[in-house]
């Protein structure tokens, strides 16, 4: 299982409030069978029209986000957070998040934490004018430390704890007691014919 307590990396801001799904991955992109390559897609439309921080050269490799309001809201694409994911953003802090969009970022691990209008703003200035200040989520402090200031974030204590423990990881929580399942496995009449 995979623990998430600190993401340390360099910002990139998007501004505006109300970004949906179909901005951070248009429609057209959802055929794909896999995930695979969704990154490239990752604000397509917005990006055609130039100047978009994911394009600037100053913002490439940065780990987390940083957003305004309502992100992620409209339909309920998972692709958005794993386009976002792919494209190596490991947290993003917003003012607020759309629920399913919440929902399914921390299905992959993606941290979503929340943080006051004032220090988004205080935030996403300073990464437009220092781009290789590091910004440090600190989970356990429910801390954000950004050009030696600290900010207080916040996440719902079930998801915080989720992240901390590793038990958003299914996955991962499935193949570290793989000798459980394959023992309730062996009791089930049907699974004889998987055996």
């Amino acid at each position: 299982m995979q623990r998430i307590v600190q993401i340390e990396g360099r910002g990139v801001p998007v501004r505006g409030n109300d970004i949906d799904t179909d901005r951070i991955i248009p429609a057209r992109f959802l055929r794909a069978i896999t995930f695979d390559g969704m990154e490239q897609h990752v604000f397509e439309d917005d990006r055609k029209a130039g100047g978009h921080p994911f394009d600037d050269p100053r913002f490439q490799g940065a780990r987390v986000l940083l957003v305004d309001s309502n992100f992620g809201c409209g339909s309920s694409r998972e692709h958005a957070p794993q386009a976002l994911r792919r494209w190596g953003i490991e947290a993003v802090v917003g003012e607020s998040f759309a629920e399913i969009f919440f929902g399914n970022s921390l299905m992959i691990g993606l941290a979503c934490v929340t943080a006051t209008p004032d220090t988004l703003r205080t935030l996403m200035d300073l990464v437009e004018r220092q781009p290789e200040t590091v910004l440090r989520v600190d989970l356990a402090e429910c801390t954000l430390d950004a050009g030696g200031q600290r900010y207080p974030i916040a996440l719902p204590p079930n998801v915080r704890d989720a992240l901390m423990t590793g038990a958003w990881d299914t996955t991962g929580m499935l193949l570290d007691r793989y000798s459980q399942v394959e023992t309730v496995a062996s009791r089930l009449p049907y699974m004889s014919n998987f055996r």
